[in-house]
């Protein structure tokens, strides 16, 4: 199983282009599972997402708060909101990720009574449950998106149709959904997050401690354990496990360097501590991930030279 990543900038925007600068709108055949750590990491983009467990059962994380994803139903994620998927078994989710600005130009009337003020006032996510008649209509009009991709071929049209009933189905809605919370996009407790987070990017590879990255956002000890598990629902230390770990997983795939050495270059005191680490996340030994990983690069080229 190959296993993919969430890239993103040091502000945990996602470092992806999503479709095309003519027709700026991407589908995403993804399963959950087959993602580091099983989870599609935090990340925010300015485009709008549709995402739907439409086999097995998935997490969405957003803000502070974590939603269950139950087989069949979906989510809508606004834009510009950090934000999260978790998996326990394989899930497949497929969804898509497009720019407001392919519903109608930014100047318009359209965009500007009816795109607008979703993006700005409403919600911040929308779950989409089948049993609610407009969810279940909007959840319908998805699978026949996701179908029309797969097909593949001139669908850009009827992709913008569809899109744009969706649209009216939220615009229509969703201000009288449940009660879900306002999240304020740049408020100042993230940007001290993504501070803390820029730090543990630059120095994960030395010894750092809790006061070093409460410091680097002029924080607390406790301070800095409250903004981490509210905005991303995990503390400073595991987040920094987690990424050596990260980046420990790509040296043993990319160079033949020792578990030790590559356990001492990503920040790891010792390399018992090291491979205790590995085995929790991965549920391998890191020789195990390398020689699994290796092998399957190495059976995929001689296919291609076979090709």
């Amino acid at each position: 199983m190959d296993i993919c990543r969430t890239v993103t900038d040091e502000t945990l925007r996602e470092a992806v282009s999503h479709g095309k600068r003519d027709y700026p709108f991407a589908y995403y055949p993804e399963d959950i599972w087959t993602f580091d750590f099983h989870r599609i990491g935090w990340h925010w983009h300015n485009e709008l997402e549709f995402l739907v467990a439409a086999s097995g059962n998935a997490v969405c994380c957003v803000g502070e708060d974590k939603i269950n994803l139950p087989q069949g139903c979906g989510v809508f994620i606004n834009s510009g909101i950090l934000h999260r998927f978790e998996a326990y078994q394989s899930v497949y989710a497929p969804n898509i990720v497009f720019a407001p600005s392919l519903l109608a130009p930014e100047e318009s009337l359209i965009y500007q009574k009816y795109v607008r003020p979703v993006i700005v006032l409403s919600a911040p996510y929308q779950i989409l449950e089948p049993h609610i008649v407009w969810q279940g209509q909007i959840l319908q009009i998805l699978g026949q998106i996701f179908a029309l991709q797969e097909e593949g071929g001139r669908n850009e049209l009827s992709t913008v149709r569809m899109l744009l009933e969706i649209w009216g189905l939220l615009e229509k809605n969703m201000e009288q959904a449940s009660g879900l919370p306002k999240l304020r996009r740049l408020n100042h407790k993230q940007a001290q997050l993504q501070t803390m987070i820029q730090f543990i990017h630059d120095h994960y590879m030395e010894e750092i401690t809790l006061e070093e990255i409460a410091g680097a956002a002029s924080l607390s000890k406790s301070g800095a354990l409250h903004i981490f598990q509210s905005g991303i629902h995990t503390s400073p230390v595991a987040y920094l496990i987690g990424y050596r770990l990260s980046h420990a997983a790509a040296e043993l795939l990319t160079t033949q360097k020792p578990v030790s050495v590559i356990a001492s270059d990503t920040g790891f005191a010792s390399a018992g501590y090291f491979c205790r680490k590995f085995r929790q996340h991965y549920h391998m030994s890191a020789g195990e991930y390398r020689k699994e990983k290796q092998g399957k690069n190495m059976a995929e080229r001689m296919y291609q030279i076979k090709q």
